[in-house]
């Protein structure tokens, strides 16, 4: 019997330690979102899977500015899709923050999601004078022509390094023989 009760403890504890995680990564019931919202340059879109088809409608989606509170107040599209999953957009949206709400025609809410739509940049070309001689390639000296006199020079000095580097390795070879 006096063991019982530090193992219940022990237990009680282990259980509490392992539900932690799971409560604080839980959103609160308010916060559940059956939406996925996505932006792409000034479009934003919105699906779902969780309305249902009543009347031929799958329900509307509200796109809400910051200075709007209620539904009625956004921009409204209506959801089209089939029963797996239904979708809307709005597009010409400014840059801001934007809070997407959608209630399915049985006047369920399938969830409310914040947006940021940020500012669209796109990129400019801008002109560039090209080279008059166009590239001019190699290495050293691949802008400046030196001439036939420079190579011919730089070959003999070329030719004189190998020749002295096999007289060298020869001689140190058999150093009786000169």
């Amino acid at each position: 019997m006096s063991r019982s009760q530090p193992l219940l403890r022990c237990g009680l504890a282990v259980a509490a330690a392992a539900a932690l995680p799971l409560g604080l990564a839980a959103q609160p019931a308010g916060a559940v979102s059956g939406i996925s919202v996505s932006t792409s340059g000034s479009t934003v879109s919105v699906t779902t899977s969780a309305c249902t088809q009543v009347g031929g409608s799958w329900g509307n989606a509200s796109l809400l500015n910051s200075s709007q509170t209620s539904f009625a107040q956004g921009r409204q599209a209506a959801l089209t899709g089939t029963a797996s999953v239904q979708s809307a957009a709005w597009s010409g949206v400014g840059p801001g923050t934007y809070t997407v709400t959608v209630v399915c025609s049985n006047g369920s809410t399938a969830g409310t999601q914040t947006v940021i739509v940020s500012s669209a940049t796109t990129p400019t070309a801008s002109p560039t004078a090209s080279p008059s001689r166009g590239v001019m390639g190699g290495m050293g000296g691949g802008t400046k022509d030196y001439g036939t006199l420079t190579m011919v020079a730089g070959g003999v000095l070329v030719g004189t390094g190998v020749i002295a580097g096999g007289w060298f390795l020869r001689r140190r070879a058999k150093p009786h023989r000169l």
